[in-house]
């Protein structure tokens, strides 16, 4: 598991976004068990060791397909910033609205990315 995601496939989906004019960032993904939003001392202690983003998915998804022998490919969507000074109480609705805003460009990049595969 030290490996989790495909190197190739990340490769290739930057290369879409890239064609696209599609931003794309790079972090470490530091996955919890929720249903729950952070604290502020929390979203610290996620940064201090070493974390840019917090989920509660993607983790368990990406053992059992690595398990399964499975190239894994992953994104996520950035829906409310836990940067000290700007930490602002998100309700579910909000998190919600962020998602579908970005959902056609994740779209695109993934059909994208499944067509070359082909």
């Amino acid at each position: 598991m030290s490996e989790a995601y495909s190197h190739a496939l990340i490769a290739q989906a930057k290369a879409i976004a890239a064609e696209k004019g599609i931003r794309v960032v790079e972090g470490v993904y530091v996955g919890l068990s929720g249903p729950t939003f952070e604290t502020p001392a929390e979203y610290r202690y996620y940064r201090v060791i070493g974390g840019d983003a917090v989920g509660m998915s993607t983790v368990p998804e990406v053992i059992v397909a690595k398990h399964c022998g499975i190239r894994v490919f992953g994104m996520s969507v950035i829906t409310d910033l836990g940067v000290e000074g700007k930490i602002v109480e998100v309700t579910h609705e909000e998190v919600q609205a962020a998602a579908d805003k970005a959902q056609p460009l994740m779209t695109e990049i993934m059909r994208e990315l499944i067509n070359r595969a082909k």
